[in-house]
């Protein structure tokens, strides 16, 4: 069973949500949060599997509160939920810590996938919405590429990243390099771990800030 926690400020966003989600059966809303301070103290009390994150929320933004949770090392998965598809916040909110992003007028096919989807890890990360997000806000004028750390990947590690930057599932990845999917978790696990990132949307952050895949590229 999958555990969801909902944080949102407007009380009928929360109960279109959790309405949507309970007629899943896999899947329980364990909480609700008004505030981001209510989301942080929620997430730490009960745990739960996902976090569907606001980002305009009084006393502490979305962005903030992600921040801190991942900071603090929470196990939950942060989904940001937004008006908006392509919002410089919801760039910074993948920055800190957050998984993915849903819009708020999401189908319930739509919202049930982004729940499993946080949860496995395993599926394509970005539709084409969010790749047009990472290229229109990474690669700011003055950043650098950290060589080193890019020189700390094998060639078959990069390979699998560069793949993961351009949407591709891991079963897209294993067919297109004629791996198993197994050895693409392992070799993605390992990028993470050598670029101290956490998923595959911070991986798809990380390739684009560092020149490993350009802007428009397929």
């Amino acid at each position: 069973m999958t555990t969801v926690l909902i944080a949102d400020d407007q009380d009928l966003v929360r109960e279109g949500l959790r309405m949507l989600l309970d007629a899943d059966p896999d899947i329980t809303v364990v909480g609700e949060a008004r505030t981001g301070l209510e989301a942080l103290a929620q997430t730490r009390a009960l745990d739960p599997d996902v976090v569907l994150m606001d980002i305009r929320m009084p006393e502490l933004d979305g962005i903030e509160a992600t921040t801190r949770l991942a900071a603090a090392g929470a196990r939950a998965r942060i989904v940001v939920l937004t008006t908006f598809d392509l919002d410089e916040y919801v760039y910074r909110a993948m920055v800190a810590g957050a998984t993915g992003f849903l819009l708020k007028d999401a189908s319930r096919e739509q919202l049930v996938s982004a729940v499993r989807s946080a949860v496995s890890g395993d599926t394509m990360l970005a539709p084409s919405v969010t790749r047009r997000l990472v290229e229109d806000f990474c690669r700011r004028p003055g950043s650098v590429p950290d060589q080193a750390a890019l020189d700390r990947l094998t060639s078959r590690e990069r390979d699998v990243l560069l793949l993961v930057a351009r949407g591709r599932s891991n079963a897209e990845i294993a067919q297109e390099l004629y791996l198993g999917e197994t050895t693409v978790k392992s070799h993605l696990t390992h990028v993470f771990d050598k670029l101290g990132l956490r998923d595959r949307v911070q991986a798809v952050v990380w390739a684009y800030e560092n020149g490993l895949v350009k802007r428009g590229e397929d």
